[in-house]
């Protein structure tokens, strides 16, 4: 198991999702460790000359300006976990929040929060022993951070609340705690509002999304090839001239990609010559909206690995020894996740067109009067149904995805007495992106089925890339003899697309897809 070391500046969605599904340990970057210190040091700075300043020793949101005793300073932050532990719905799954207490463990870690070694290690420690801190999905409005989900993180930190073990059981975390032989976190001053605040739940997400979407979107072409062979249709609208003279980088990599995976193909050498002058939109333009998809892509890529590697608590600590004091502390607005809403927001409409081209692939494939392929492709039509139920499974999951493309950084609603006037939603975001992908998957699943299905009617062998495709979707969906339930296949076979399994498998025997 390799190690992720935790530096606030070099860690990627890859590392984050390893130590999320148990793939990989995290631990503190030593060249972390002097700015970590530092930062700390002012805060004790701050209280040794008992200055006032607002996260140190003063109230929260709308209570800045009340000032609390260095008596009182643990209780506060004792308060502030208890308080705002005040999530709503589902809890989320355990490799969720392990990507966001990896998250916030790796924002800590940058050196301008002002927590001790201590907060970090022990988010660590969890993640090491697998104890995951039961969150519940809803509570975070995408500003002042996703106070609710990580205050319920921080309750376990502290001994309190509910965690799951090893096994997945749920028990008080102190019992789990005692059993593994930890002690639970004594809060000092600043820390527990370090904890809490800031983007680790959106960012966490979002991370998960991207790194999927980084497997499914190649194999969303590779389907694409599979369908062309299925509907016989032209590669023309590939070729590398038409895309020079409209240069969008995603677009020629999807063109570019079309050519390679259908070099060879005897199915379209049958057809070079044929009376069918154009195809329909879903293939034709499939360069363009596939292309637009990959962007989109690269977008979110570049939003997360930013923000996964950022300082996002508030106040933020910059010590500067030539100037002690309370200038060392300022007070911003990192904690708000409107780059990632609006990133996210973006991508679950990219989703949304994926699935959708996708899926009128499908309708092109199953319409005998078009496709000249038997009726939904029935071995006995009329008597049989064929894979026409597969198409009306693919616009379900559509219909969700239209829901989820809806914005949610478009929802504003103030709170704390109007000091939070404007709230990004970005949690919110994050999790409709999750779905969107589940979706897409779903929905790819559905075309890759369909595509394999008229394959079998062809006699011409497709390129070796569509026919690896199809050799190792064979291992799952063998050709229908008669009318079956898929249901179960088409499961397992969105499951696949999106782990990943077969892209690496492909590769490894053909050869790297093109990426951006």
């Amino acid at each position: 198991m390799r190690t992720i070391h935790l530096d606030g500046q070099t860690i990627s969605t890859t590392d984050l999702c390893d130590v999320a599904y148990g793939r990989a340990r995290a631990e503190i970057a030593l060249d972390a460790m002097p700015k970590i210190a530092a930062a700390r040091q002012v805060v004790e700075n701050i209280l040794d000359k008992d200055l006032t300043v607002y996260g140190v020793n003063t109230g929260f949101g709308s209570l800045v300006n009340t000032r609390i005793s260095e008596d009182d300073l643990a209780e506060l932050q004792l308060n502030l976990i208890r308080s705002h532990a005040c999530g709503l719905g589902q809890p989320l799954s355990i490799p969720h929040v392990r990507a966001m207490m990896l998250a916030r463990a790796n924002s800590l870690a940058k050196g301008h929060s002002g927590v001790r070694f201590e907060v970090i290690e022990q988010l660590i420690a969890f993640l090491d022993h697998d104890i995951t801190p039961l969150v519940p999905r809803i509570g975070s409005l995408g500003a002042s951070g996703d106070l609710a989900q990580l205050a319920h993180m921080a309750l376990s930190l502290i001994g309190e609340g509910q965690s799951y073990g090893t096994n997945g059981q749920l028990k008080p975390t102190k019992e789990l705690l005692l059993e593994m032989g930890l002690i639970p976190l004594k809060l000092e001053a600043k820390e527990g509002l370090s904890l809490i605040n800031g983007t680790s739940l959106m960012v966490g997400l979002m991370a998960d999304a991207e790194h999927q979407l980084a497997r499914l979107l190649p194999m969303a072409d590779l389907i694409l090839a599979a369908s062309i062979e299925a509907r016989s249709c032209s590669i023309k609208p590939a070729d590398e001239r038409v895309h020079a003279v409209r240069p969008h980088v995603g677009q020629g990599l999807v063109a570019e990609r079309i050519r390679l995976f259908m070099d060879g193909s005897e199915n379209l050498q049958m057809h070079t010559d044929c009376e069918r002058v154009q195809d329909a939109y879903s293939f034709r333009c499939a360069p363009q909206v596939h292309g637009a998809v990959l962007e989109s892509h690269n977008r979110l890529h570049e939003v997360v690995t930013i923000d996964l590697n950022s300082a996002t608590d508030n106040p933020l600590i910059f010590p500067n020894p030539k100037n002690r004091g309370a200038d060392e502390v300022i007070s911003q607005g990192n904690f708000h996740g409107e780059i990632l809403s609006l990133a996210g927001d973006a991508m679950s409409l990219a989703c949304f067109e994926l699935a959708s081209i996708s899926e009128r692939r499908i309708d092109q494939i199953l319409d005998h009067s078009r496709s000249g392929l038997p009726p939904f492709l029935a071995g006995n039509p009329g008597s049989e149904s064929g894979m026409m139920i597969v198409q009306y499974a693919a616009a379900a999951a559509l219909a969700e995805m239209r829901v989820y493309a809806n914005p949610a950084t478009a929802i504003n609603i103030p709170t704390s007495a109007n000091q939070e006037d404007h709230v990004s939603m970005g949690a919110t975001a994050a999790w409709s992106l999750i779905q969107s992908v589940e979706r897409l998957a779903d929905v790819l699943a559905c075309e890759l089925i369909v595509a394999g299905q008229a394959l079998e009617h062809l006699s011409a062998a497709p390129s070796k890339w569509v026919a690896a495709l199809v050799r190792n979707l064979r291992g799952v969906v063998q050709p229908l003899s008669g009318d079956r339930s898929l249901s179960e296949e088409m499961r397992k076979v969105a499951k696949i697309l999106a782990s990943g399994a077969w892209l690496s498998l492909i590769e490894s025997e053909l050869g790297m897809i093109p990426r951006l």
